[in-house]
């Protein structure tokens, strides 16, 4: 195999991986290649930090290394580095995944995730999008925009995708202010029947919202009753903490308007 071959067959891979996590047949399959390439490739982009693992014999995803590089490409500063920590710390307290995503036309655009190390978890969404109101990081990423864009957008016809998701204008509007006011929003079975969240706004210097924080689990167990109340704290501060090493000032900043 030539040096040339084997860069664009490891991007083919990378980009079947971004899909989500897969083992090794299935990755031949996605991307279109022998088995025994495939196998090959892992190796090397694993011992690079490009992909890992999750357990011995199991199903590869994307590394850090590679959020690393794409954080590094973005223009300003490195929002998946800085996040990373908080987003680290968050899954250490609740025993949950947590993320960290941001608007792409209107469109949650998830960039990085650290993982659960419980047995029964949430695949990660890292590299995916998802229409901004069915999850609670996109109401916390619409809150960054003026009026007028946050009405075009309520505007359009709302995809459903559980009998619990909300597509009313003024609800939406409504949790618009609420995740702004309380500093979270909460969402349970609305984009899938098996999963809950809470997500937080990350402000910028400019009084933007540049991204937003999550964490999320299994409908089953997340949040327990008693546990609500701390999680949402949590990511609201985390969300605070990031916001301050972006430079943004400590009085809370308001909607657009």
């Amino acid at each position: 195999m030539s040096g040339v071959q084997s860069i664009e067959r490891a991007f083919a891979l990378l980009r079947a991986l971004a899909v989500g996590p897969a083992g090794v047949t299935e990755l031949a399959e996605r991307a279109d290649l022998p088995k025994s390439t495939v196998a090959r490739l892992l190796a090397a982009l694993e011992t690079e930090g490009a992909v890992e693992q999750l357990e011995v014999g199991g199903e590869y995803r994307l590394g850090s290394a590679l959020a690393d590089l794409a954080g590094a490409a973005a223009p300003g500063r490195n929002l998946i580095t800085a996040a990373r920590p908080h987003l680290m710390e968050l899954t250490s307290l609740t025993g949950e995944t947590s993320g960290v995503a941001v608007l792409d036309d209107l469109a949650v655009y998830y960039l990085d995730h650290v993982e659960s190390s419980e047995e029964v978890t949430v695949r990660g969404w890292t590299g995916q999008t998802v229409p901004a109101h069915l999850v609670p990081s996109g109401i916390a990423l619409l809150a960054g925009l003026p009026a007028d864009q946050v009405d075009q957008y309520l505007s359009l016809e709302l995809a459903t995708t559980t009998d619990r998701s909300v597509v009313d204008p003024d609800v939406i509007r409504d949790r618009i202010d609420q995740v702004c006011t309380a500093g979270h929003l909460w969402f349970e079975r609305e984009f899938d029947e098996g999963l809950s969240s809470v997500a937080a706004p990350v402000w910028g210097p400019d009084g933007s919202v540049v991204a937003a924080l999550h964490i999320h689990g299994p409908a089953y167990r997340f949040p327990a009753p008693h546990d609500r109340d701390r999680i949402g704290k949590l990511v609201a501060e985390a969300a605070r903490q990031l916001s301050a090493q972006l430079g943004t000032p400590a009085t809370t900043p308001t909607r657009p308007r």
